[in-house]
């Protein structure tokens, strides 16, 4: 048989195999999973229950691979877009080219969304001493004495950031942002007084509330919590203008197949409705919303708008 035969008909093998085969045998190899978060966070647990379940399902190794901080994503963004690296992350990731001038990728431009995975309301925790015992009086004290109050975060692309500075926006507030190294930092601030408030994730609140360290006096999500049934929404607590959703989400490289993307989306959203991934993603008070690759791509890219606006108006620039 002549080459140009044999290469013609290799040809005509691979332009037979169509995107939805290529998601049929997809995937052929391990598949890593990148999380720009340290271990334990709420980022790498929701990456190593994604990767318990899917590898068994897939038959494939799928791990995941912690790389803290922006040489994680950007690592993720600069990966053949192939479905073989994929990426957990949370919503601070949109705001990576407005706190830092040098970053190596588009955190919308570079990343196809392939579902959020959950949404993790924060509780408004305060110290005890504080004078206040519901949102409104501490919005009254606040007003009435401008700068005297602060707040602790995370850090400033804490999603913990973006919930306090969305808080002091809407109800029109001088307060003094106190950033700290990571949660448990920032909730030892409102132990010790040295802050006003902190948006605490509800496992960490509930737990010192339940001690008594602290008082919660309102939570992020849209309507109460099951589990927090007496603490009211910050919009039902003084501030209906409030509007926040802290999400984690599956991201891939800029240009993996639809077939692929649509593949791992349908899987993950059969991992969510395990009876015993529910039970775990409860005890980290997460809350599964997955959705549609296109509707996360949309909020991935009004999130980043409104952020950018956001820390516009608080005075944070890239450094």
């Amino acid at each position: 048989m002549r080459l140009a035969t044999i290469l013609g008909l290799g040809t005509a093998a691979l332009m037979a195999l169509t995107p939805g085969a290529r998601a049929q045998s997809y995937p052929s190899e391990q598949v890593k999973i990148i999380v720009p978060f340290g271990a334990g966070s709420v980022t790498d647990t929701l990456a190593r229950v994604l990767a318990d379940k899917l590898g068994p399902m897939w038959k494939q190794n799928v791990i995941v691979e912690n790389r803290p901080g922006l040489p994680g994503t950007t690592s993720a963004a600069k990966s053949p877009a192939d479905g073989y690296t994929l990426m957990v992350t949370a919503n601070g990731h949109v705001i990576a080219k407005s706190i830092n001038k040098n970053v190596q990728f588009d955190p919308v431009e570079d990343f196809v969304g392939i579902t959020r995975l959950v949404e993790v309301p924060f509780v408004m925790i305060v110290p005890p001493s504080l004078p206040a015992k519901t949102l409104k009086e501490f919005v009254d004290l606040a007003k009435a004495e401008p700068k005297k109050y602060n707040f602790s975060s995370a850090g400033v692309a804490s999603t913990t950031f973006l919930a306090g500075e969305t808080l002091r926006q809407a109800a029109g507030l001088e307060l003094v942002h106190l950033p700290t190294k990571g949660v448990p930092d920032a909730v030892t601030a409102v132990l010790r007084g040295d802050v006003a408030f902190y948006f605490a994730p509800i496992p960490n609140a509930a737990e010192q509330s339940k001690a008594g360290n602290v008082r919660m006096l309102a939570i992020t999500s849209p309507t109460r919590h099951k589990d927090l049934p007496d603490v009211p929404t910050v919009a039902e607590a003084g501030v209906p203008t409030f509007k926040y959703s802290s999400w984690f989400g599956l991201m891939a490289p800029k240009g993996t197949p639809k077939a692929v993307v649509d593949k791992v989306n349908a899987d993950v959203h059969a991992v969510l409705r395990m009876p015993d991934v529910l039970e775990r993603l409860s005890t980290i008070g997460s809350l599964p919303s997955p959705n549609a690759p296109a509707e996360f791509d949309a909020i991935i890219k009004s999130d980043e708008k409104v952020y950018a606006a956001l820390l516009e108006k608080a005075g944070v620039q890239a450094k």
